[in-house]
């Protein structure tokens, strides 16, 4: 029963796995900010928090990427609505990273954020990463779905990947010794992306039959201008 639940999960079920994901990737934000105000966050707080939002914004990426291949493999189509919450929080932490270090960091001294940017290539990097997770962000909902068109918003939000491996360079340039971390989160994302090889493989083969099918019914697109 528990198994025909989680394949087809009822409208009420479903609900409250939104209500509990929604918490779930909210959790971190409470943790930091308790930790903020009850002082635990160790010498330098303010590291501490740059670097928790980071994480965070790269661990919900790459859970991102996981549902479509979880989803296939599993049956679970129901996994894909809960993308779109992924991919905000992703947008939601990285905004806080990055105002973090705009804020806290950095005082908003322009001048000096401006000179980080082309002096640091770690931070060249993380801020690329998020100027392309913005139009993502902007473009997550039905309505503009239903703007851009099919075509034209899935070839944006494959930016996800490029995205993706421009936040796990971002912590890799990061971190100048014990580099266990970035590895783990880069072995993961090439786990992830060579899992989409094979999607991608077929799509286009089945893409090709459907256009083959529509050629034997409405015969050659013969040229306009011979």
């Amino acid at each position: 029963m528990w198994a025909g639940r989680v394949a087809k999960p009822s409208a009420a079920w479903l609900a409250r796995i939104k209500v509990a994901l929604f918490l779930a990737c909210l959790l971190p934000t409470v943790l930091l900010a308790l930790g903020v105000y009850q002082d635990r966050l160790g010498p330098n707080p303010i590291e501490v928090v740059t670097r928790g939002t980071g994480e965070w914004t790269l661990r919900l990426l790459l859970i991102t990427l996981t549902v479509t291949p979880l989803c296939r493999s599993s049956g679970w189509k129901w996994l894909m609505r809960m993308r779109r919450m992924l991919g905000l929080f992703a947008f939601y932490y990285a905004l806080l990273h990055l105002g973090s270090y705009l804020w806290l960091d950095q005082f908003f001294d322009w001048g000096a954020i401006g000179r980080d940017i082309l002096k640091r290539p770690f931070i060249t990097v993380g801020v690329a990463a998020f100027m392309l997770l913005v139009p993502l962000a902007a473009t997550s909902n039905q309505a503009m779905v239903r703007r851009l068109g099919g075509r034209r918003w899935l070839r944006l939000h494959r930016s996800v990947y490029l995205i993706a491996i421009l936040a796990v360079t971002h912590f890799w340039w990061l971190v100048k010794r014990d580099i266990t971390e970035p590895v783990v989160y880069a072995s993961i994302l090439a786990v992830l992306l060579g899992m989409r090889l094979p999607l991608h493989r077929w799509g286009q083969a089945r893409t090709q039959a459907a256009a083959k099918g529509r050629a034997r019914v409405t015969g050659p697109a013969w040229p306009r201008n011979p």
